[in-house]
């Protein structure tokens, strides 16, 4: 099934016709935290093979070399480039310099209840004590340090 995501303004938009991601995450890193505004973000990846992308976007890299705490090491250990609408602002998707066979792609651009649910969460330690209790969920949760939880956290 083909699923599209897009910015506000639905200027720059992503489609993906693939199977189900294999990856859904929850991330409370400082990096997800100021990219979407919000405690909490919620991204796939997706296999580049079967993504199209269509309008223009305005790119920014994260520096690899960033003092930034809780980035999340796969963006922060080569660089990631954010895509975002230069019309509206909305990030849609991202590349991760280390993982160049995906695309990142934040799932509330996917506008779509039917999107599968997140898979794993990471850098809990870093959310608001208030938020979503993510760390209840039935999946694996990971330290910055990649250290794996197997499951719900007590």
């Amino acid at each position: 099934m083909a699923r599209t995501a897009s910015c506000n303004c639905g200027k720059l938009s992503l489609t993906y016709a693939g199977p189900d991601p294999e990856r859904i995450s929850v991330c409370q890193c400082y990096e997800c935290q100021r990219r979407t505004g919000s405690v909490l973000s919620v991204q796939a990846r997706l296999p580049v093979e079967h993504v199209t992308i269509e309008g223009p976007s305005t790119a920014w890299t994260f520096p690899s070399d960033s003092d930034k705490p809780a980035a999340f090491r796969s963006c922060d250990s080569g660089g990631a480039t954010y895509h975002f609408c230069p019309e509206c602002g909305s990030t849609v998707y991202w590349e991760i310099s280390v993982a160049p066979e995906v695309v990142g792609v934040a799932v509330g651009a996917f506008t779509d209840p039917t999107f599968p649910p997140p898979m794993i969460s990471g850098f809990e330690a870093y959310g608001a004590a208030w938020a979503l209790n993510v760390s209840s969920l039935p999946m694996p949760h990971y330290d910055y340090d990649g250290t794996s939880h197997g499951g719900p956290r007590a």
